[in-house]
């Protein structure tokens, strides 16, 4: 997909399905009731991973500036959409919204994103073709299958090799990069409110405490906590 430079500071949001965006330090996976923030001028693609209803709010750069709260937005960041951030959404997308009153959804916009606690999505890509092979590989073993020494065999490379350049490209152990790249794809399932226990198979993981653990180390929450964030019905009662 190309990539873009957009003049305009973006706002992402995916009220379904699964979106990344991609920068030149890594990609963001955005899954549902989820959105992401992308400072004018930087450049972009976005990659829709599965079927998506996705909504982009445009800010020109000095607008933006001149609306924006005093905590910077000059870095790209994902984060939950709250309840009040989606009634903007719904009401600057609204058939019956006039001008006046959209430009006040959108200054408020900017400043319920300064506010609003970052979401832990962003996965670091490393930059070399070795590693990448590698981390494409991974991406794609939801279940966790492939050891790190299959890995590196299939991308013609060694674990010592891995292991020394992971930390330099992504500033991540490979170990924990991996474990942080299943737990945000892991988002979306749930996101879409598939059962606990049902994610942590299709991800791999011994058990749904053992994928409740890791998913709080990665985002400081249960799985069970970030569903009711974004307002997931779950298909089954399951405690996590």
């Amino acid at each position: 997909m190309p990539t873009h430079s957009h003049h305009e500071a973006q706002l992402t949001f995916a009220a379904s399905g699964m979106v990344q965006v991609c920068t030149g330090e890594g990609r963001w996976l955005v899954p549902s009731q989820l959105a992401v923030w992308i400072p004018a001028g930087l450049l972009h693609h976005v990659e829709v991973l599965s079927d998506a209803d996705l909504w982009m709010v445009h800010w020109d750069p000095s607008v933006a500036q001149a609306w924006a709260p005093p905590k910077p937005l000059d870095r790209t960041f994902a984060l939950r959409v709250t309840p009040l951030l989606r009634t903007l959404f719904d009401t600057a997308f609204a058939a019956d919204t006039g001008p006046e009153k959209t430009e006040l959804v959108v200054r408020l916009m900017l400043h319920e994103l300064a506010e609003t606690a970052h979401a832990p999505t962003f996965l670091p890509m490393p930059t070399s073709p070795i590693c990448q092979r590698v981390a494409d590989l991974a991406l794609s073993d939801c279940q966790n299958r492939l050891s790190v020494s299959e890995l590196a065999s299939r991308s013609a490379t060694s674990v010592r090799t891995l292991s020394r350049l992971f930390p330099m490209e992504t500033g991540l152990t490979f170990k924990s990069w991996r474990q942080r790249a299943r737990i945000v794809q892991a988002m979306d399932r749930l996101a879409r409110g598939k059962e606990i226990a049902r994610v942590s198979m299709e991800f791999g993981f011994s058990s749904t405490a053992a994928f409740s653990s890791a998913f709080r180390q990665v985002t400081d929450m249960t799985p069970t906590a970030f569903m009711n964030q974004a307002g997931a019905a779950p298909e089954a009662a399951s405690a996590a």
